[in-house]
């Protein structure tokens, strides 16, 4: 962390803790963050249909598949299929790490 990123975290924490964010007019209610505003403008219908057929992006399949064979990791006591299960979320990671740095070079 550079020197702003502490001071600005630094200044959030002393308002949370004076309660500067407390009557905010959206305070406690969740934010609508599907509507596409993020999205570039070229790219939201496409988002939208990926979207409604239920296909994640690459990147965030892998996620989802990280996180549930490390759930599985957990639950499981069986040397021999952790020793898989373990393999099979090396290769994920690995692959999920080259694809965020290849979005990096491409941002």
């Amino acid at each position: 962390m550079n020197a702003f990123e502490i001071i600005a975290e630094n200044r959030i924490r002393e308002a949370l803790d004076n309660g500067d964010f407390d009557n905010l007019s959206l305070c406690g209610q969740p934010l609508d963050l599907d509507d596409g505003q993020f999205v570039p403008l070229h790219l939201r219908l496409c988002q939208r249909i990926l979207k409604n057929a239920g296909i994640l992006p690459p990147v965030l399949q892998l996620k989802k598949e990280i996180i549930q064979l490390s759930e599985r990791l957990a639950q499981t006591e069986d040397e021999g299929v952790r020793e898989s299960i373990k393999r099979c979320l090396f290769e994920k990671t690995l692959r999920h790490d080259v694809l965020m740095e290849q979005q990096k070079k491409v941002s």
